[in-house]
């Protein structure tokens, strides 16, 4: 007779305690049989609701409102396509199909390539496998049996898989109707769980991503457990491409990427604007908290890289010179630089925190394929710092970090989340001095009082960090600031400062960037405002339109005085009609459209239209002064 456990079963914010045989699967402890629960969690590993309870103390419940569950509805998914692809072409022969953050894509060797036709029919064989509602088990084999079961299926990728897998090991399958999959899983308890799924692409791509390798059919997809979310989804997939920094950077005429220089940007004089009111947002709150900027060379001598354990562990990602004799480095970062001139005198513990800002340019050897307009260049610059700090004033410095962070992603409306990433396997140092950063980061994190989500082994090779996501208006998230404490690089540069008592003391190295790259911020931001920027931070603020051409010279004198007045303005004193200026202004996003004519020009005043439409008539100085209030810093504005 089977051991009766008590087991906690956590349902979103409920828990309750059950009592259950050991060997009843999971689903027997799910409420009400409840369809919505997908799999469940027991400590950090997440199982099939076929599993047996077993010893579990806690058994925590999954939804699709859970990532954990989402990656198990999202895989499910994919299996899915491959059994309609296997339906539909029967000698397909299967790769793998991860789950990804909004969707799935299953990787396939197709006789021939796919058609749109080819999706809308493989799309409907796997509503049709919904409706079947099919139970999906598995089942654990040996590696042979494994082996002789691909086979005799004609899978010759899969036996590649199970090759690599050393002897002795269970492999597990998954089967669904027909259908059967090497996978670790978990899946979801039934093809019908899956009630809204739509294909969203194809491509190619090399098994294994060797070029020496077949191409494979990638297809793409997304799925959702209901048609109104599904629809939901879409319809933000649809915005985001209208948002597509890209494409408003050449319709706004911010900046340009070229063939000539690949990976880094041409900044335009509106966009160039728009990079230096970011860069001076960041400026005026780090001068708050008395951060002073400095500047450091951008190409350094081998020397240094491996000094600073850079060539070894981050050569790859470098631009390299070897000129003549001389092997030399372009800057990935400024830290090491920043360690050099604090090394360069003697310094008093009266001096920290020693805190430097610099945003010189910076370049890493991104691949060509993942160049991807701001978001992912060659040549960038970070609102970078480095705090030299006491190791008694690492929670003071740390917080401020953090509200820092706080303040200034309020401004633009976005929320973010917070990423711990733990010690890497190639850890420079020691174990203990590893455990002591990751122990004053925790204690940093739990006085600031927000929740934040644990990555184990993903901190750098010298300390462990905070990444932090930012949300957009979408929903979306991009990581932008990082928070990282470091005990190596002092100790690689031998940098120390005399304390209270005349002894030398080593002090604590903190890296941090708030936008992170300011040329991938600006991305962000086009695409979270859609280009449509507050009066404070639009490369243009202001755009005059003259009715006729009588207007145009108080066009012009207008257009001097906003800019006396700090004001960034143009006029729009082309031979058009006004309807067409001020459809040309709305596209082009201006926040402000001043039209003069012949009365406003004879009294004074001008007519004012915002994006919320006609404001009315305003005097002019008047108006001006009001403006330069609108269009002053938030923070500035008290």
């Amino acid at each position: 007779m089977a051991e009766a456990v008590k087991v906690l079963v956590q349902s979103g914010d409920a828990a309750e305690e059950v009592l259950v045989e050991s060997s009843a699967p999971l689903a027997s402890v799910v409420p009400g049989e409840d369809p919505a629960v997908l799999a469940a969690q027991i400590g950090d590993q997440v199982v099939d609701l076929t599993r047996p309870v077993g010893p579990a103390a806690t058994v925590r419940l999954l939804r699709f409102e859970d990532a954990e569950g989402r990656r198990v509805f999202r895989h499910s998914s994919a299996h899915l396509l491959a059994q309609a692809v296997k339906r539909l072409w029967p000698d397909a022969q299967l790769g793998t199909g991860p789950a990804l953050d909004d969707g799935y894509y299953y990787d396939l060797h197709l006789p021939e390539p796919l058609t749109e036709a080819d999706l809308a029919r493989l799309e409907q064989a796997m509503r049709d496998i919904v409706v079947e509602s099919l139970p999906i088990r598995r089942e654990e084999l040996t590696r042979e049996a494994a082996l002789q079961l691909f086979q005799a299926r004609g899978e010759s990728f899969k036996q590649q898989i199970i090759e690599r897998i050393p002897e002795g090991t269970a492999i597990s399958v998954y089967r669904q109707g027909e259908f059967v999959d090497l996978c670790a899983g978990p899946h979801v308890p039934n093809t019908g769980v899956l009630a809204a799924i739509k294909l969203t692409s194809v491509s190619g791509a090399y098994w294994r991503g060797d070029e020496q390798q077949p191409m494979m059919t990638r297809v793409y997809g997304t799925s959702f457990p209901t048609a109104e979310a599904l629809k939901a989804h879409l319809d933000r997939v649809e915005e985001a491409k209208r948002r597509d920094h890209r494409q408003l950077g050449q319709q706004l005429g911010l900046f340009q990427f070229r063939d000539e220089s690949p990976g880094f940007v041409f900044w335009l004089p509106k966009g160039l604007k728009l990079f230096r009111r970011v860069e001076a947002l960041s400026r005026w709150l780090q001068e708050q908290l008395g951060y002073e900027e400095v500047m450091t060379p951008w190409i350094y001598k081998d020397t240094l890289w491996k000094r600073s354990g850079h060539w070894d562990h981050y050569q790859d990602d470098m631009f390299l010179i070897d000129q003549r004799e001389e092997h030399l480095g372009v800057k990935p970062m400024n830290c090491p630089g920043h360690a050099v001139l604090f090394g360069s005198t003697v310094r008093s513990y009266r001096e920290l925190p020693v805190k430097w800002a610099e945003y010189s340019p910076l370049s890493r050897f991104e691949r060509s394929g993942a160049l991807h307009g701001l978001l992912r260049v060659r040549g960038f610059h970070q609102d970078d710092a480095h705090l030299f700090v006491r190791p008694q004033q690492i929670q003071e410095q740390i917080r401020e970090v953090l509200e820092l962070i706080d303040r200034l992603y309020g401004l633009f409306g976005m929320q973010v989340e917070v990423v711990f990433s733990t010690r890497p396997q190639d850890y420079l140092g020691d174990l203990e001095t590893w455990e002591d950063a990751e122990r004053q980061l925790s204690a940093a994190l739990a006085d600031w009082g927000r929740p934040y989500q644990l990555n184990p082994g993903d901190g750098a090779f010298y300390g462990p960090k905070l990444d932090f996501n930012a949300i957009d208006s979408l929903g979306r998230r991009w990581q932008t600031s990082t928070v990282q404490l470091d005990y190596q690089m002092p100790l690689r540069f031998d940098l120390s400062y005399t304390e209270s008592d005349g002894s030398r003391v080593r002090p604590v190295m903190i890296h941090r960037a708030i936008l992170g790259s300011v040329e991938r911020f600006v991305g962000i931001l086009i695409e979270h405002y859609a280009g449509d920027f507050p009066l404070w931070l639009a490369p243009l603020q202001a755009r005059v339109i003259p009715i006729t051409d009588d207007e145009a010279d108080r066009g012009r004198e207008m257009v001097r005085d906003l800019r006396a007045a700090g004001i960034r303005a143009e006029v729009d004193d082309r031979s058009e009609k006004l309807g067409k200026k001020i459809r040309d202004g709305q596209l082009d996003k201006v926040p402000v459209l001043l039209v003069v004519g012949a009365r406003e020009r004879e009294v004074g005043t001008v007519s004012v239209r915002s994006r919320a439409g006609d404001s009315g008539v305003y005097d002019w100085a008047r108006y001006v002064e009001e403006l330069v209030q609108q269009a002053a810093l938030p923070l500035a504005r008290g």
